[in-house]
């Protein structure tokens, strides 16, 4: 009888292992409960037989169980378990990298995504109003300086600084609040049909030159994302006086402003504008389909263009604060920055700088604005351009 009782257990399998809040273990089995002398307890799976965790012989048991409940759980790997990621980079890029982090850990992602116009901003705002009862785990961000701000304002958890280890110590946070992944540049988008090579804008400055109808060329409202970052970075490193007046020139001049850097792609390959000022993989996309375009650094000869990080952070009071670790760790390794960077969400590597590319062969001279220094200038900045361009 011994032996059929024996042979019984062996063929059970172990489905659930849980701890009620006196710390008593309970195990649940695919032929009903019992606990380990054999004793039914129910043939539901869900009513689990007590183990006694203090006496030596069920401690030996619970740990041949958890053992049997780990083989049971082969090939599930973290199951049941999820994270929350609120993240600015476009789902066509970060989809396929938060679905490669499910198939390794087994842990489910739940993305949150915001539209073009409002973009980190967006997500930012969100976070604020959600401080008391936060949602998120993750702010994965396209641009640093919302990252920077809400570790500014308090809703950020630091994660293990060494996660920054091969990123340049201004690319993240020393105490690990943030930490840069990957990099764009903002860049003139040129309709190669409608203006001639000699006739390329080299500057920003060119903006306000008169051989360029105004109607003509555009820029993306600077009051979100990359644009905000860098109109932040203009009144950072010029000075609030003299890039205030040079947005004021802009506006009364009559440039176009669109909603988002996509749409100022889009309007430079349908002809609609001559040039746009956007982002490197917006970019890129149109040079990819074909599109009758021509990328061009702008200030290549004196300050340079301004070059933007992303960033990935865990948000203060996660929810799921162990899981944001492993996905923060899996978004920080190598080999994912290499893989946005074929994808053409990123252009260059943290790691390496702002070297040779297709679009860039001989490599990028950056503005050298610190974060810190951007983050100083955001307020002044935020609230001129608020004026200039939303009265």
């Amino acid at each position: 009888m011994a032996r059929t009782r024996r042979r019984h257990c062996r063929e059970q399998k172990v489905k659930v292992v849980r701890q009620d809040a006196d710390g008593v273990f309970w195990l649940g089995t695919n032929g009903g409960c019992r606990d380990l002398t054999n004793r039914e307890h129910s043939r539901n799976p869900e009513i689990l037989a007590t183990v006694n965790p203090i006496k030596p012989a069920p401690r030996f048991c619970l740990l041949a169980a958890l053992a049997l409940a780990a083989l049971s759980a082969c090939g599930k790997k973290e199951a049941g378990r999820e994270v929350v990621v609120y993240t600015s980079v476009d789902q066509v890029f970060s989809e396929p990298v938060l679905r490669g982090f499910e198939r390794e850990t087994g842990i489910r992602v739940r993305p949150v995504y915001d539209v073009e116009a409002a973009k980190t901003t967006g997500l930012a705002t969100r976070l604020v109003a959600e401080k008391e009862r936060p949602r998120a785990d993750v702010f994965w961000n396209n641009e640093f300086l919302q990252t920077l701000r809400l570790k500014e304002q308090g809703l950020l958890a630091a994660s293990d600084p060494k996660l920054g280890m091969g990123i340049p110590a201004k690319s993240f946070d020393p105490q690990g609040y943030w930490f840069g992944l990957g990099a764009r540049a903002r860049v003139f988008l040129v309709n190669t049909t409608l203006v001639k090579p000699g006739d390329y804008p080299r500057s920003l400055g060119d903006l306000l030159n008169p051989k360029y109808p105004a109607e003509r060329i555009g820029m993306a409202l600077p009051l979100f994302g990359t644009a905000s970052t860098h109109a932040a970075a203009l009144y950072a490193t010029q000075g609030p006086e003299k890039t205030r007046a040079f947005f004021e020139q802009i506006k009364s001049r009559g440039v176009r402003i669109s909603d988002g850097n996509s749409t100022v792609r889009d309007l430079v390959v349908s002809g609609q504008l001559w040039f746009g000022l956007t982002d490197t993989d917006d970019a890129l996309e149109a040079v990819q389909r074909g599109a009758p375009v021509a990328v061009v650094a702008p200030d290549q000869d004196a300050r340079g263009a301004m070059v933007v990080f992303g960033t990935v952070a865990m948000v203060k009071g996660a929810p799921h604060p162990e899981e944001a670790k492993k996905l923060i760790g899996f978004l920080l390794k190598s080999e994912t920055e290499q893989e946005l960077i074929r994808s053409g969400c990123f252009q260059w590597s943290l790691r390496e700088g702002n070297g040779a590319t297709r679009m860039f062969p001989k490599g990028l001279r950056a503005m050298d604005a610190s974060p810190d220094d951007v983050l100083r200038a955001l307020p002044v900045a935020a609230q001129e351009l608020r004026e200039i361009f939303v009265r």
